[in-house]
């Protein structure tokens, strides 16, 4: 044995335990400090919609920064502003970045004490005119988006409607920049409850994802009924091979393990 060194930490071999072990924690860091993209449409995504419980779920097909704000809105959009009697909300993600396939729950909406996110914070906005939080079966859109006010949407990212969109009541999609089966539902008419049974496992990235859950085929709608016990599938969304961003990040690893190795000899 060489004196002044541990035959455990053999840092002329990169397969040994403690090289593995320093690879990943350097992955890890590296992926931790990276910023989180600037959002889209169809970054966030619907996935269901119950309108008798007041709830939805979502989910995020990319790395959210910490607090993040969304807004939404069943007020009906007009194709230049939102016209007023409905509900506005926001949600802040919270202080940790929110990983790529996290599917959120939003319930409850139309309570002032019971509405909640599985993920960070959901809140109502104080918006004169702003009065009616619960959702409707028929005739209902609910938008989700960016702005520098709950009233000044700047981005649009999704929505989901049962209704039709660009009728009186249901809203329009005019100016949003979304489109059904791109990034917004067009459910049943007069759906109750309704939720994306579609794949969450086998696209090789999270992108893949936007065409499929927008897509109402994939969708399971019951229609009318009772329906507010109802629980959405949260089950994450996952890629069936390494996003080519994890590959990026072990090589980094690696090269910084490599340079760690040199100084130590």
């Amino acid at each position: 044995l060489t004196v002044g060194k541990s035959p455990a930490a053999d840092y002329s071999n990169p397969g040994t335990p403690i090289m593995i072990k320093q690879l990943f924690a350097l992955a890890a860091v590296a992926a931790a400090t990276l910023p989180a993209q600037a959002l889209t449409a169809g970054d966030l995504a619907f996935t269901s919609f119950n309108a008798d419980e007041d709830g939805f779920s979502m989910v995020t097909l990319v790395d959210l920064a910490a607090d993040t704000k969304v807004f939404f809105s069943d007020n009906e959009w007009t194709g230049a502003a939102f016209n007023s009697g409905e509900s506005f909300s926001s949600w802040t993600s919270g202080t940790a970045t929110v990983s790529a396939g996290t599917v959120i729950r939003f319930s409850k909406t139309d309570s002032s004490t019971l509405l909640a996110a599985s993920v960070g914070t959901l809140a109502r906005e104080a918006v004169s005119g702003s009065t009616n939080y619960g959702f409707s079966q028929s005739e209902e859109t609910i938008y989700a988006y960016l702005g520098s006010s709950a009233t000044e949407a700047t981005t649009f990212l999704s929505a989901v409607s049962s209704s039709t969109y660009g009728s009186s009541a249901g809203g329009s999609l005019t100016g949003t920049g979304l489109s059904v089966g791109a990034d917004a539902v067009q459910l049943a008419f007069g759906s109750d409850y309704a939720e994306y049974n579609g794949d969450r496992s086998l696209q090789t990235t999270f992108a893949g994802y936007k065409p499929l859950v927008s897509n109402v085929a994939l969708w399971a709608d019951s229609g009318d009924g009772s329906f507010a016990a109802n629980v959405p599938n949260t089950a994450s969304f996952t890629t069936a091979v390494p996003e080519p961003g994890t590959y990026a990040l072990l090589l980094a690893g690696l090269a910084a393990v490599g340079f760690v190795a040199r100084r130590r000899s």
